[in-house]
């Protein structure tokens, strides 16, 4: 029986892998996010079992908006969306803007979500997964912080739905090709640096950090909870 499976962030990069993956399982996924004109580009390149839901994540008003054109029953939420603030500049408002930004983009957009289609998440084999970053591991400013959060926050929500069957993960990736994230910034120079930085000398894919979030939504991964999953070629080491 096909699951329903709610991607943020599913009109490009790692949530479009992710997208794809249950897609092509047959699964009924329901891709979010805020720009309407990439989602349905998605929607309509990843084919009939793939529903665009526009929502900006982080206005509460927008959130309980789109909850009618969410799945009754999830099987599994996988919280992908998420943004780096690129305010810079010195001073007080500055350093406000910049923090504030990171963690309403990064904590407050996955928390609200989740929280309110918690009572829908199915009981006994229910699947939260999160996306995170290495920089939450190695630091970061306030992008780094905004994401350790979320590993915070992670072992709450495993304890409180863990009686309830359900599980909740983090996959953590390190520098991955094929994201809007770095933008130009990640020309040929910095892919060898950062590949330099791994143990397998190369940076991500895609794919590959879906694989990840696939596997911790699948049955299989049953007994798994309250973990993070490094995915960064051996870039920062898991203890």
């Amino acid at each position: 029986m096909a699951r329903n499976v709610v991607v943020t962030g599913g009109g490009t990069g790692i949530g479009y892998e992710v997208a794809r993956r249950f897609a092509e399982a047959g699964e009924q996924v329901v891709i979010v996010g805020r720009r309407r004109a990439v989602l349905e580009r998605a929607a309509t390149d990843l084919g009939a079992n793939v529903t665009p839901l526009v929502c900006d994540l982080a206005d509460p008003d927008a959130v309980e908006d789109a909850l009618a054109g969410l799945p009754e029953q999830v099987d599994v939420l996988v919280n992908n969306a998420g943004s780096r603030e690129t305010v810079i500049g010195a001073g007080p408002h500055a350093v406000l803007a910049r923090w504030r930004g990171d963690f309403e983009r990064n904590v407050l957009t996955v928390v609200m979500l989740t929280e309110s289609i918690r009572d829908r998440l199915t009981q006994g084999t229910g699947r939260v997964v999160t996306v995170s970053s290495i920089a939450a591991l190695r630091g970061a400013g306030s992008y780094g912080a905004a994401k350790a959060s979320l590993h915070a926050w992670n072992h709450f929500l495993a304890a409180q739905l863990g009686p309830s069957g359900i599980t909740a993960n983090i996959v953590a990736p390190g520098t991955v090709a094929g994201t809007e994230f770095f933008g130009p910034r990640l020309d040929d120079a910095e892919v060898s640096r950062r590949a330099s930085r791994t143990l397998l000398g190369r940076i991500g894919e895609t794919g590959e950090v879906a694989a990840a979030v696939y596997f911790l939504a699948s049955p299989e991964a049953g007994f798994i909870t309250g973990e993070i999953l490094h995915c960064n070629g051996g870039e920062l080491l898991g203890r």
